[in-house]
């Protein structure tokens, strides 16, 4: 039996970077902000912020904070906090309840960067009784390929589904260099109903990537648009309205396995509609999933990323172009365990746009 170049390029591949990407794996979370004050509003800040403080203590999962001002610029803040693991801090980032948590610290900042970070290793000694499994620490580093995953998701009104689908299509790809060391690699659109979910892949800086796409006179023009269709009014001229919507709007990548890489790769979104409640659940047991497959030498399946927030889940698949769409679907075995959670049938969406950056 002869094994050719190109499977053992792909066996390294699946051995090097199989999960490059998980919130599931149950270590505790570090969240790091770095907050910009505007000037003569820090004991505004400082009232808002204990404000939070006392609220956020009686989220579950939270376990500390710790708010440092700058030794060099007093307008730069630090925020950082411990989580026992990221479900629960991302259950809570992304409710109402946070919104409405961090408003009074809207008109007193001016400039706002979240960090979420794994703790693999610490020093110092337990505390008495303590077992060292209750670290909860992560078992070992992560592989990534420097891309950044991250999806926005909106509904629009029932009915107008086809002109804004026409106007999502037709529109003039933005500059895809940020700066000197951000830069926008790929965009795919999908569509099912009047749910829009817009998955991007950024290089870089996910946050200057999104300042940079926003400021695009073609980007700005699409958005423009579809404003009239939106089921939740905004004004991108006022910076809270557009705040607001882009902070409910956003749809982070919980999970990420990839297995090997093809250019002419098919990319397909499935729409799993959560049951009321069940959405990090479901989350995960596609992440487990996806775990698994990539065991699988005969999967179809090169890359798979989970996007979650509260019950809207989407699982973003590349595939062989010979694999078979049906593939990208749960078997019967996986149908069964998901029932459970799902409300109604798995739905592939409709591709819109998939559009890469020359030399993503």
């Amino acid at each position: 039996m002869t094994i050719t170049s190109e499977r053992v390029s792909e066996e390294l591949t699946r051995q090097v970077s199989k999960v490059s990407q998980s919130v599931f794996d149950g270590s505790r979370l570090r969240v790091v902000l770095l907050v910009d004050v505007y000037d003569g509003a820090q004991q505004q800040f400082l009232e808002a912020y204990e404000q939070l403080c006392n609220q956020v203590a009686s989220v579950p999962g939270h376990v500390s904070d710790q708010l440092c001002q700058s030794i060099e610029n007093p307008s730069q803040w630090l925020i950082t906090s411990e989580w026992e693991s990221a479900p629960p801090f991302l259950a809570w980032v992304n409710s109402e309840e946070h919104v409405r948590m961090v408003q009074p610290l809207h008109s007193c900042v001016r400039d706002t960067r979240s960090l979420r970070f794994h703790i693999v290793r610490e020093t110092g000694s337990l505390p008495a009784g303590a077992r060292g499994e209750e670290r909860r620490l992560q078992s070992s580093p992560r592989i990534g390929d420097g891309l950044i995953r991250h999806a926005l998701t909106f509904t629009v009104k029932p009915g107008s589904e086809p002109e804004v689908a026409k106007i999502l299509a037709n529109y003039a790809s933005p500059e895809a260099q940020a700066d000197g060391t951000t830069r926008l690699c790929r965009t795919s659109l999908f569509m099912h109903g009047n749910r829009v979910v817009r998955a991007i892949e950024v290089r870089g800086d996910l946050l200057a990537a999104l300042r940079h796409v926003a400021r695009q006179p073609e980007v700005r023009a699409v958005e423009e648009a579809i404003n009239p269709y939106l089921e939740q009014e905004r004004d991108l001229n006022d910076q809270e309205s557009a705040r607001v919507f882009f902070t409910r709007a956003a749809l982070p990548a919980v999970h990420h396995v990839t297995v090997g890489e093809l250019p002419e790769a098919e990319r397909h979104a499935l729409y799993y509609p959560a049951k009321s409640g069940q959405g990090m659940r479901l989350a995960e047991a596609l992440a487990q999933y996806d775990e698994a497959a990539a065991e699988d030498r005969g999967s179809p399946v090169l890359r798979s990323t989970v996007f979650q927030r509260d019950d809207v889940v989407v699982r973003l698949v590349d595939m062989r172009g010979d694999g078979g769409g049906a593939s990208v679907l749960p078997g019967d075995g996986q149908a069964a365990e998901l029932k459970k959670l799902l409300d109604g049938a798995v739905v592939r969406m409709d591709l819109i746009t998939d559009r890469r950056s020359p030399d993503a």
